[in-house]
């Protein structure tokens, strides 16, 4: 049987040259790989780039200068970087950190390659803290406060979607890819930029020693004298001050948890009988009604209030005029620019609820809420007004309402107002001719959550007659002409005054709603659950909302009289003030309810 066997051509070895007019070469094998397998024209076309600086000496010795300049201003700016946008200004950044000159010592005595591991950690850190610094700015500027590295993630998904509810699933994504990517990058380039700065300090070793104890010197010399420069001390340990910041937080979030889930057990009306809870109200129907952002700014910053009183006026007069009165006080919130579910639950709990974490807890806990209490009873029929709410909302066990109509149950078919799903005057419409208009065996307690006044307050609706709303499609024009989200969140100024526009467009509905569909019976509650954006109400602005009480029967007004509220539903500049989570026990001993042990 004969054997065949393959042979491997060898290349030929022919000196065959090139075409002569410089065109392609005549046919003839490939270049040999190197080891790795780069052909050798890539080879040739790299080394061909690394020689660039022999022949332009000048141009790649100012590259080297620049790069290494830009370099140390990104490792310093990261060290001095402060957290808050009210701190971005030049003298923060001409101190002399503490960090970077132990960081060039931990290196100086380090051989080149742990050298050069140490650095691209070192810098990695410096990104990973700069990102933080930023997170902690807008976090300060949308909601008051830092970021807590524990409990804060999950706000950053609600972010996103509210990106995407207010200004299109397209930007939202995009916006979010570019956050991943620029953070990405961030850490990439002050790690790559701190690597650079080691193998410099290592190419000249004596030079940075001398450097680095003179730096030192000077810096425990300004630390011990005070010294000052613009204001701002010079000798700085921003780093290690904002790292025991977010250790602090940490540490204070994970023993805050254990203690709020024993306070949240510890509950006067827990153990009350249904028959002894609010018997001073039965027969009444109770509205418990949020207005979205509704802040004591509204009231009083000069540059939104003129507007916002004027409407609360008027709203007042015309509720008189229909045989309403009202008593109205302040109410500090749990939280503030956001999160309004912490606001919500704050006041109905009786529970001081300012985090995620304390927020999940007294949801899963046995804690009755100022809404479940009435349902407790048994003498009345709960129901949640909740047109913000677009899927799936479990805390309505908590609440204790018997049926939530959510974004998809008021029966709208009109355009959405930027994040608000309906406007305020549709919502309320929707309530009564659903339920609230409807005979029942029993009185009613609802809770109403009107949206129109949420951030970026653009789109605004405008009022149409009640009659003329139908399914809400009388609303396309107005949203059509309502001026772009974008522009009026870029716009600081433009903000404040449509904040205070959604303001008085919220009001307006909600007292015309009364005035309108109010009965003897009616008890009305509204106040707001926060504060709007720093960038709205002002960086030092308080925490209080107002709150009010409003109904026909005088003895309602009556059983709270100690409180000594303003009348209206103004409050007064020196109305009482509460923390938002009093209310629910006042509320309570107000209207007859007895405390069990």
């Amino acid at each position: 049987m004969p054997v065949f066997t393959r042979q491997r051509q060898l290349p030929a070895t022919t000196d065959e040259p090139a075409a002569a007019d410089g065109g392609k070469p005549l046919e003839g094998p490939p270049a040999p790989d190197d080891e790795s397998g780069t052909p050798q024209a890539l080879r040739t076309r790299f080394a061909h780039l690394r020689a660039w600086r022999s022949r332009h000496p000048a141009a790649a010795r100012n590259l080297s200068w620049t790069t290494t300049i830009l370099a140390a201003t990104l490792v310093i700016a990261a060290f001095l970087l402060p957290n808050a946008w009210g701190a971005l200004r030049p003298n923060r950044f001409m101190r002399l950190p503490a960090e970077a000159i132990v960081g060039a010592v931990i290196l100086l005595a380090l051989p080149r390659r742990p050298r050069t591991i140490v650095a691209a950690l070192i810098g990695a850190g410096l990104g990973v803290l700069t990102v933080l610094n930023f997170l902690d700015m807008g976090f300060r500027e949308y909601l008051g406060r830092g970021f807590n590295l524990v409990l804060d993630w999950e706000l950053l998904d609600d972010a996103q979607s509210y990106t995407a509810d207010s200004m299109g699933g397209t930007v939202a994504t995009v916006a979010a890819v570019g956050a991943v990517l620029l953070v990405v990058v961030l850490i990439a380039v002050m790690a790559l930029a701190t690597v650079r700065l080691a193998n410099l300090l290592g190419r000249n070793t004596a030079l940075a020693t001398r450097g680095t104890l003179i730096a030192g010197t000077v810096w425990i010399m300004c630390s011990a004298m005070g010294v000052q420069l613009l204001g701002v001390p010079v000798a700085s340990d921003r780093a290690v001050s904002a790292l025991a910041v977010q250790a602090r937080r940490v540490k204070d979030t994970l023993r805050d948890e254990a203690a709020f889930a024993k306070e949240a057990k510890a509950d006067r009306f827990g153990s009350t009988p249904g028959a002894q809870l609010v018997p001073d109200l039965r027969g009444k129907d109770v509205i418990f009604t949020f207005i979205e952002s509704y802040g004591r700014s509204a009231l009083e910053d000069p540059d939104i209030s003129p507007g916002v009183n004027k409407t609360l006026d008027t709203s007042s007069e015309a509720l008189t005029k229909a045989g309403f009165a009202a008593k109205s006080g302040w109410l500090t919130s749990a939280t503030y620019g956001g999160s309004s579910w912490l606001g919500h639950s704050t006041f109905l709990s009786g529970l001081w609820i300012d985090n995620q974490q304390r927020f999940r807890t007294v949801m899963s806990s046995d804690r009755l809420s100022l809404t479940k209490m009435f349902q407790k009873t048994g003498a009345w029929d709960t129901v949640g007004i909740m047109p913000g709410i677009q899927k799936r909302w479990p805390e309505e066990e908590f609440y204790g309402l018997d049926k939530v109509y959510d974004a998809f149950e008021l029966g709208y078919k009109g355009p959405k107002f930027s994040w608000s799903t309906m406007p305020d005057q549709y919502a309320l419409e929707a309530f009564q001719r659903q339920v609230h208009g409807k005979k029942r065996d029993k009185p009613l307690m609802s809770e109403v959550i009107l949206t129109s006044s949420h951030q970026p307050w653009a789109p605004i609706p405008k009022m149409v007659g009640w009659d003329e709303l139908g399914d809400g499609s009388i609303f396309n024009s107005i949203q059509k002409a309502g001026n772009n989200p974008s522009d009026v969140m870029s716009d600081s100024a433009k903000s404040r005054e449509e904040y205070g526009k959604s303001i008085e467009y919220s009001v307006t509905s909600l007292t015309q709603w009364l005035e309108r569909y109010g009965t003897d019976d009616t008890v009305l509650v509204f106040l707001g659950d926060h504060q709007p954006i720093a960038r709205v109400s002002g960086d030092n602005a308080s925490r209080d909302v107002p709150v009010s009480i409003v109904a026909k029967d005088p003895k309602v007004l009556d059983k709270i009289s100690s409180w000594n509220w303003t009348d209206g539903i103004k409050p007064d500049t020196k109305a009482p003030v509460w923390k938002m989570d009093a209310f629910r026990d006042r509320f309570l001993m107000a209207y007859g309810s007895t405390p069990a042990p």
